[in-house]
């Protein structure tokens, strides 16, 4: 009878705590969240170095993935780039989130060059040619 009371206990107990764990999938993406953050667009982005340049109305920013996820040159991105620290960030042109941390901030042309230099070393993919960092034009130029 013992037997009994205990294994149908544990069954219950067992089968309570089984059904009760499950994974959650009503998460809502709101993009409108997302967009109303700062804009940036990627002005530099390589394979062999998991740093990349954002370009905002701000200035340049240098961010450093997270997640192993490197977005392309020319992407579009929003979020909080004003800041140093880890954050999520949204990639409007491929509409995935991504995580980055930022390292430097507000930074000119000329400092998010030596910053991109400093960080992924300054000869790029085995060429004797310094990296590049592209304009987007949104950066302002009295920013120097």
């Amino acid at each position: 009878m013992k037997k009994i009371f205990t294994l149908s206990a544990l069954l219950i107990a067992a089968t309570v705590i089984l059904t009760s764990c499950y994974k959650r999938n009503d998460y809502v993406f709101d993009e409108g969240y997302w967009l109303s953050q700062e804009r940036g667009i990627v002005v530099y982005s390589s394979g062999d170095c998991s740093y990349y340049v954002v370009e905002t109305y701000n200035g340049y920013s240098v961010l450093r993935s997270a997640d192993g996820y490197l977005p392309y040159e020319g992407a579009v991105v929003y979020g909080n780039f004003s800041g140093i620290g880890t954050r999520d960030f949204y990639n409007y042109s491929n509409r995935t989130l991504m995580t980055a941390r930022v390292q430097e901030y507000w930074l000119s042309y000329y400092d998010a060059q030596d910053a991109i230099d400093y960080y992924c070393g300054y000869y790029g993919k085995g060429t004797k040619e310094p990296k590049k960092i592209n304009k987007a034009g949104l950066a302002q130029t009295s920013k120097q």
